[in-house]
């Protein structure tokens, strides 16, 4: 394109750019983004979420979130994607106070949380059993009209079975059969899984009539 004179736009940028960043070409996207960010262009937030989600699936979550204050400071419009992208980050990094600080911005910013924001925030505080502040979490989203989705659902029916709080797993579990979607195949083995275990097999009655034959299939 550029011997024949044609000059890149933006599309083609974000896609060459997320591109190296997906197949594992770290130093040519960050080279690449950095001469972006140097050449004085307006990019769309497309870009930069790209750019922050490259550079926090390749452990330079610091130098993420400096981008992300940056971005904070001028004049472009964020969305809840860039959000996400960073308190997903921040999590799996362990700062969560840093995560729940960025939840709080969202509305300062003119956004509203959607089901993946919550769905991460959901997830954490599962795995840390934060689960009282989980039951305030779950209710302040379903008061809010945001939709469940069956990646949310299977995602804390996981995560519950896992620290074994099958009582709170149930619920989402009769949700899912609620609004007919699908367990995922992860979801499943682990159903069959802990309930093969004798001391949660007392819990089988207590699940949507349609998962009990997991139980059955294990005696």
């Amino acid at each position: 394109m550029l011997i024949k004179g044609v000059m890149p736009g933006v599309v083609t940028y974000n896609t060459i750019l997320h591109g190296l960043f997906r197949t594992g070409r770290f130093a040519e996207a960050k080279k690449l983004y950095l001469n972006m960010i140097k050449s004085g262009k307006q990019w769309d937030i497309c870009t930069y979420n790209i750019i922050l989600n490259g550079l926090c699936k390749n452990n330079c979550v610091d130098e993420a979130f400096k981008n992300f204050w940056s971005l904070c400071s001028n004049d472009l419009q964020l969305d809840i994607i860039t959000f996400n992208i960073m308190i997903d980050a921040l999590f799996k990094g362990g700062r969560k106070e840093d995560a729940m600080d960025l939840f709080v911005d969202i509305h300062a910013n003119g956004l509203v949380p959607n089901v993946v924001t919550y769905r991460l925030i959901a997830e954490n505080l599962i795995e840390e059993g934060s689960l009282e502040e989980f039951d305030r979490l779950f209710s302040a989203m379903e008061k809010s009209g945001t939709a469940l989705d069956s990646r949310m659902l299977n995602a804390l029916v996981r995560r519950l079975f896992h620290i074994g709080d099958i009582s709170r797993a149930v619920p989402y579990l009769s949700k899912l059969d609620e609004k007919n979607f699908s367990l995922e195949a992860s979801t499943t083995s682990m159903l069959i899984s802990l309930f093969s275990r004798e001391e949660y097999k007392h819990h089988a009655k207590s699940l949507p009539e349609k998962y009990r034959f997991f139980n059955d299939a294990n005696k």
